[in-house]
């Protein structure tokens, strides 16, 4: 006897569904997803949602002819302090490298994984790139090339003389502090800008009576 296919918490966007399910009801779900015929394994990711912990998703599909397939997307939350999963691999071959990708870009283990390794990373890198708190580090020693306007980075988009420029701005995945003072932004010891203190001074020497003339 065939079992009948229902979800407990699904939705319907445009003809797909999406199943969401507890941690610990991951694999189990995995498991009879197989047996009703999701056998094809499409992928495997991850979303940092920061404080909320991560989603993880893994996209299925039910292969029903040559042109006509029926797609399910499984998800589940894990929290930050924890983050591992049980291995799908032996249910699904094919998660074997999106587990391994999943490990090292977001740092969450799938346990019992037969061969959980290093991707793509070189040996030794330090850290979970995908994770929201990963500071890019090149974005600082390198110009980002996502400004728009004169001024916002560095010395390659500096603006002309006399120009104003707008505040510069912090590439995606900087925190605040870690950009020094452009040479051009003169900028003293005090914080104070060298054309500041020039416009300051300049107010100053002027009186009511040079205004108008002699």
């Amino acid at each position: 006897m065939t079992e009948t296919e229902t979800w407990d918490d699904v939705q319907e966007t445009f003809g797909e569904r999406t199943v969401t399910v507890a941690s610990e009801n991951w694999l189990a779900t995995l498991e009879r997803a197989h047996g009703l015929g999701y056998t094809f394994f499409d992928w495997l990711t991850a979303v940092d949602e920061e404080a909320a912990g991560f989603d993880v998703f893994a996209h299925v599909a039910k292969v029903e002819g040559d042109d006509r397939a029926t797609r399910l997307l499984i998800r589940t939350r894990i929290p930050k302090d924890k983050p591992e999963l049980p291995s799908a691999v032996h249910v699904y071959r094919g998660a074997n490298w999106h587990e391994r990708e999943t490990f090292e870009m977001f740092g969450i283990t799938f346990t019992d994984h037969p061969n959980l390794v290093p991707l793509l990373l070189p040996d030794g890198f330090d850290g979970h790139p995908l994770r929201k708190d990963f500071v890019l580090a090149a974005r600082v020693a390198k110009e980002w090339p996502g400004v728009k306007e004169p001024g916002e980075g560095g010395p390659s988009h500096a603006a002309p003389a006399g120009r104003a420029t707008r505040r510069r701005m912090v590439p995606p995945g900087v925190p605040d502090g870690w950009l020094k003072p452009l040479p051009e932004d003169g900028v003293d010891e005090s914080g104070e800008s060298a054309g500041s203190a020039e416009s300051a001074a300049s107010a100053e020497s002027e009186t009511p009576g040079q205004e108008g003339g002699a």
